[in-house]
């Protein structure tokens, strides 16, 4: 590979599509008549004032960062319902982040950990146990395709995408030598936090505090038919002659199963293209699944929409629904590069989160669950395409797959600028209803997401979309 100008690694997009956010001021709304559902009760001003202490010492003691969310403080939450501790009640379009796959509080998770907490084992290192075991053995045999037969366990997403990478490169340097070292990625995808994901991600303003980025690290044009409105697979390949790099040169090509920020599958043909090019040059195709995998789709895993095969799958949030695990699945053939102790990591298989996470899973497999996700999904699709229907001029894009949605806003018709203020309206609106969203996010936080537990029923999402129907007329007038 030839060097890669540090330039090249940065999308050239305009300086407003960026991560962006702003704080929630604790200013309480005070509804004219309170909210009483079977889903949503909201009896006092939200936030509540009484809260706000609590809210200072969070905004004292932790880095703003940390601010970014509606400040309701929650006490608990079980199912598909969040609950303050002064009798307010949300239905949950979050999932906490896209986490609780199987919902808030699974009682067989809950009576895991229980018996776990009292055993007591709440750390082994890497040190056998019988619950790393269970899980690893149930993940294998019930949810991996038959392909793949290794699992390593984590603890993020961020370190399963970074250990997905560290794997495809080392394969790639020891089967065909250090010149095999080119990682692509793609410009909206998001792989984490940590410096190796964000490398690997394609967000400029994740990235700006990375002086000397890695110059096997580049980014192809995402083909998502809205910003990215080029879905040719030429694309692809134009980045890699752009930035000097030989195709037989690409150790490995990491995405994310759906645009984390969007809800937006990828073109079926260009994913079939880009398993075909990572067949013919020996390059990991791996599939960022943390938010995709474990149902969230409609099917097991997201790629399974493509057809097509992964090499490498990085998880996490649904594998555990709540509890901190992640993990990195393939084949043998590269997931043993390294020999016994040399990936390891400090919380890898914890027990109690292990004995959590297999009762989760199960719940996801055995429950219906994803079937749910998929019978669902024509639901949510028809009511985010109501809201654009309705709001042409305010809503530049709308997606869904399984029980995942987003809707992009955008300023006027036509533009493909972010509206961070519309969007961080419509959430406020919702939250202050009853409706439990997260801030925008995606480029320029300007997209609403929706992503309930795989546990909602239709008649739960109904009402969760009027709210949203709610805020939406609240918002675009």
């Amino acid at each position: 590979m030839g060097a890669v100008p540090a330039l090249a690694l940065r999308t050239n997009i305009s300086r407003s599509l960026i991560v962006m956010g702003k704080p929630f001021e604790f200013e309480p709304v005070h509804l004219a008549e309170p909210i009483q559902t079977a889903n949503r009760k909201i009896f006092t001003p939200i936030p509540h004032p009484e809260d706000r202490e609590v809210i200072e010492v969070l905004r004292r003691c932790e880095p703003r960062s940390m601010g970014g969310q509606p400040l309701i403080l929650w006490d608990r939450a079980e199912g598909v319902h969040v609950f303050d501790r002064h009798g307010n009640q949300w239905l949950d379009f979050s999932s906490g982040v896209l986490v609780t796959n199987a919902g808030h509080g699974e009682p067989a998770a809950v009576d895991a950990i229980s018996r776990m907490a009292a055993k007591p084992l709440h750390h082994s290192y890497c040190f056998p146990n019988a619950e790393r075991a269970a899980l690893v053995e149930y993940i294998i045999d019930r949810c991996a395709p038959d392909y793949l037969d290794k699992i390593f366990l984590l603890t993020t997403g961020s370190e399963a995408t970074e250990c997905a990478i560290k794997i495809a490169r080392a394969h790639a340097h020891k089967s065909s030598g250090h010149e095999k070292d080119v990682v692509v990625g793609f410009t909206e995808g998001f792989h984490g936090r940590t410096m190796g994901s964000q490398m690997a991600g394609g967000i400029p303003a994740l990235k700006d505090w990375i002086l000397n980025p890695d110059p096997g690290m580049i980014n192809a044009p995402t083909p998502d038919g809205f910003r990215g409105q080029d879905t040719d697979f030429d694309g692809f390949l134009a980045t890699l002659e752009r930035n000097g790099v030989q195709p037989e040169n690409v150790a490995g090509v990491i995405l994310e199963t759906y645009l984390g920020g969007t809800a937006i599958l990828l073109p079926k043909d260009y994913m079939q293209k880009l398993r075909n090019f990572c067949d013919e040059h020996h390059a990991l195709l791996i599939f960022d699944e943390v938010q995709a995998g474990f149902g969230r789709c409609g099917k097991m895993w997201g790629f399974e929409h493509y057809d097509v095969r992964a090499d490498m799958i990085a998880c996490g949030k649904g594998i555990g629904s709540g509890l901190p695990i992640s993990a990195v699945i393939g084949n043998s053939e590269w997931m043993d590069t390294f020999p016994p102790g040399s990936m390891t990591s400090t919380h890898t298989g914890n027990p109690i989160c292990c004995a959590a996470a297999l009762a989760n899973i199960k719940k996801v497999v055995e429950g219906g669950l994803i079937e749910n996700a998929a019978r669902l999904e024509s639901v949510l699709r028809d009511r985010v395409e109501a809201i654009q229907g309705r709001y042409p001029d305010r809503v530049g894009k709308v997606a869904a797959t399984g029980l995942v949605a987003a809707i992009q806003m955008v300023p006027e018709h036509g533009s493909l600028e972010p509206d961070h203020d519309s969007a961080f309206d419509v959430v406020k609106y919702a939250v202050e209803h009853g409706l439990m969203l997260f801030a925008p996010v995606g480029w320029g936080g300007g997209t609403v997401k929706l992503s309930p537990p795989l546990s909602i029923t239709e008649e739960q999402l109904s009402e969760g979309m009027d709210v949203l129907d709610s805020a939406f007329a609240a918002v675009c007038v």
